[in-house]
This record gives C-alpha cells, sequence and structure tokens, in this order.
C-alpha cells in the first residue's frame, strides 16, 4: 500500500523499544514496511533487541545525538516516504499508520502526529519558545512542534539542510521544510510516551533540549540574514 520506511533512533531504550516494534510488527499495515532502527551509541541490550524486529540496525560505536540518527536511517531508507518514530512509543507505536494516512490524504509534504493534552511534565517553556520561534520565522503556528512522530516525503527530507542538531532536529527541519515552500500540517493521534515527571531526570532532558532547540534556532536566524 505504501512504499514508506519506519525510522527510529534510540539510545539505551532496551525497557521500551522491544514493545514498540513488536507493535509495529503486529500491524497489518505496517508490518511489511522496510523498519530500520538506529542505535546511537547505546550502552545498553537496545541494539540486540532491535536485531529481533527491524530489517537493518545501524549502529553508532559514540552518541552523536537524535538529529545525527535520522540522517542516518534516511539515508539508509529505500521508501519513497519516511516515517520517524520514538523508540518508547510502545503499543502506541502502531498509531503510526494514520500518519501515514493522513500524509497522503492532505497532500502534504511532511505531517506531525500531535499526542493529547497531558499533565504538564515541566513548565512548558521548551514547547513555548519553539512554537515562537517558528511562527516568527515561517508564519505558521505549530501546536506541537517538538513532535518526533512524523511522516514526510523524499522531497521534504532533501530540503533538510543540516541534521545535526541533537534534540533540535524536529524545529531546524521544520524550519527548512517550510522555507523550501512545501506543506507541512499536524494531525491528532493518540500517541503515548515514558514519563519523565518532575525529576532530576525529567528536567536535565528537558534542559537539554532547549539548548539543542536554542542552538538550531539561532542558525536558522543567522541563515535568513
Amino acid at each position: 500500500m505504501w512504499n514508506a520506511s519506519i525510522i527510529i533512533p534510540a539510545y539505551n531504550e532496551e525497557l521500551f523499544i522491544g514493545e514498540t516494534l513488536r507493535a509495529v510488527r503486529a500491524h497489518p499495515l505496517l508490518r511489511h514496511l522496510e523498519l530500520i532502527v538506529v542505535d546511537d551509541g547505546s550502552t545498553d541490550g537496545t541494539r540486540k533487541l532491535a536485531a529481533n524486529w527491524a530489517d537493518q540496525v545501524i549502529r553508532s560505536e559514540q552518541r552523536k545525538g537524535k538529529g545525527f540518527a535520522l540522517w542516518q536511517g534516511t539515508r539508509a531508507a529505500s521508501g519513497d516516504t519516511l516515517l520517524f518514530l520514538d523508540a518508547d512509543l510502545q503499543k502506541t507505536s502502531v498509531l503510526a499508520s494514520y500518519l501515514l494516512e493522513n500524509l497522503h490524504a492532505c497532500g502534504a509534504d511532511m505531517i506531525i502526529g500531535c499526542p493529547p493534552a497531558a499533565k504538564k511534565e515541566g513548565f512548558g517553556l521548551v514547547k513555548r519558545m519553539a512554537q515562537r520561534e517558528i511562527s516568527k520565522m515561517t508564519g505558521v503556528f505549530l501546536k506541537e512542534p517538538l513532535s518526533g512522530q512524523r511522516a514526510l516525503t523524499r522531497r521534504a527530507s532533501e530540503a533538510v539542510s543540516s541534521w545535526d542538531y541533537g534534540f533540535g532536529i524536529e524545529v531546524a527541519m521544520t524550519i527548512d521544510i517550510m522555507h523550501a515552500g512545501l506543506s507541512v500540517c499536524e494531525t491528532a493521534i493518540p500517541f503515548s510516551h515514558r514519563s519523565y515527571g518532575k525529576t532530576a531526570a525529567g528536567f536535565l532532558h528537558r534542559g537539554k533540549q532547549y539548548l539543542h532547540i536554542r542552538r538550531a534556532i539561532k542558525q536558522k536566524q543567522a541563515a535568513l540574514k
């Protein structure tokens, strides 16, 4: 039905990735798609678990970041459409079929999956910054600019000028794709992630995300001058 490749970047995801991949392989519309996992230098059993379901497991000996991992998967993929999923979706990974259906239905070059509103784990600063800066640079306001659940055409992926933005890759790719004159839309899909909560690990993750996104935005702003 679809000529698509699923690309899942993963770093130390042994607690979640097995269920995520198992669910994808059990779905009648997803099970036959090319499935690529990019192990971004994990030190746990991520790679071994992924090999049970993935067509390809690409291994980096050192951690290079989410953006670089997505680029590696994109380069190795054979599909005309690329489906990016996070490794910790678990059973909700099956909902990715709606991204592919809606991408073709709305005629967009990229579609972003918007999870339902949930209890805030942080203070929303990172998301609001991304919304504000993307809106300034593109004129488009997105509900979920940080969502890693996306389907995009090859044409859209080729519009991304650089992938080496770590956790800032979603913001960077969105800006590049829109500046190329390609269309981006969003759709509500009830994906579910692990919960960090208001913990030290959660604030550390969001702090790192903030820095990566801030760097991506500054570079995109400089490119526009």
